[in-house]
């Protein structure tokens, strides 16, 4: 069992009671980092795309109906791919953190910021997103014990200052109605990110959300029938590409890329790219719904990187 041992972990040698990596072990923990850091960037850039979108969607569908369809769209993904690769159920030990991932990222989330976004612009709502990195990071901390370094906490602080501060001026500073919906979005979501991000290290990222949503089906589709019957539909290309994408888009490819990020480099360093979110969606906006930016975005812009760049470096 021992030379069994040494000879499928090449990587690292024994050095007395010790044991030390290797140069291509080092290389290797680099790439896994480099790798990590490239896919929750993909997920943030998936995500950047969900106001938008959901603004599209909700110009034919309403609110309740918007996000039980996506959910249930998202969850007949996810679950179609589970059964052709033949994925084992999750076992029991799993259960409860698959149900905080389903309550804080299939339905709170969604609904939450649905809900604000009919009467806030994608601008104010993207207060939410420059706070979520740093609700995650103190959720991560409670839950699974991380301590990041001080030059880790005064870089977040900083980026998320200049994001909400950024946002804030955007939407004329006044708290309404749609900011209750938004910062209970933060903490639910918070909440769900930690979660998927642990269990990401037991299981596939993919399998995480995409059993958080199969657990979500029997309420999300009679929530979609009983929408539906109630709230009026009006079928637009706006309308469908924007549902489309918040199902197969922000509810599941987003989510699978994010989660085996999160699993590479670890919840708080992964949940710092986020600060960039609100910005991506800042220019989305413009794009596509044609929302106008003032001359302190770029310098927003610049001060989010530096600070990604600092905690990106900073050892937790």
């Amino acid at each position: 069992m021992r030379a069994q041992s040494s000879a499928t972990t090449p990587s690292r040698i024994a050095v007395g009671s010790e044991t030390r990596p290797t140069a291509a072990g080092t290389r290797a923990t680099a790439a896994n980092r480099r790798t990590g850091t490239l896919l929750a960037g993909l997920g943030v850039v998936a995500f950047s795309l969900t106001f938008p979108a959901t603004a599209w969607g909700l110009e034919g569908f309403g609110p309740w109906s918007l996000v039980a369809v996506r959910s249930v769209l998202a969850a007949l993904i996810a679950g179609t791919c589970l059964l052709v690769l033949r994925v084992p159920l999750p076992g029991r030990r799993h259960l409860a953190g698959l149900a905080v991932v389903a309550a804080g990222v299939v339905v709170g989330f969604p609904l939450l910021t649905t809900l604000a976004l009919q009467t806030s612009t994608t601008a104010h709502a993207a207060v939410v997103v420059g706070l979520l990195p740093l609700t995650t990071a103190l959720f991560s901390a409670l839950r699974m014990g991380s301590r990041p370094s001080r030059t880790f906490w005064t870089a977040a602080l900083a980026g998320a200052a200049a994001v909400v501060a950024f946002t804030v001026q955007q939407s004329g500073g006044a708290l309404t109605t749609a900011d209750l919906y938004l910062f209970g979005a933060l903490l639910v979501c918070a909440a769900g990110y930690t979660e998927g991000g642990r269990l990401a290290r037991v299981m596939p990222g993919w399998q995480v959300i995409g059993w958080a949503l199969v657990l979500c089906l029997p309420l999300s589709v009679p929530a979609a029938a009983l929408a539906l019957s109630y709230e009026p539909v009006r079928l637009s290309a706006h309308s469908v590409a924007g549902l489309l994408w918040v199902a197969a888009g922000s509810q599941f490819l987003g989510l699978v890329v994010w989660y085996r990020g999160m699993a590479a480099i670890g919840i708080p360093k992964a949940s710092q790219l986020q600060l960039a979110q609100p910005l991506l969606t800042l220019v989305w906006s413009v794009l596509l719904l044609g929302e106008h930016l003032t001359v302190a975005a770029p310098l927003t812009a610049a001060a989010v990187l530096v600070c990604i760049a600092v905690t990106q470096r900073a050892r937790g």
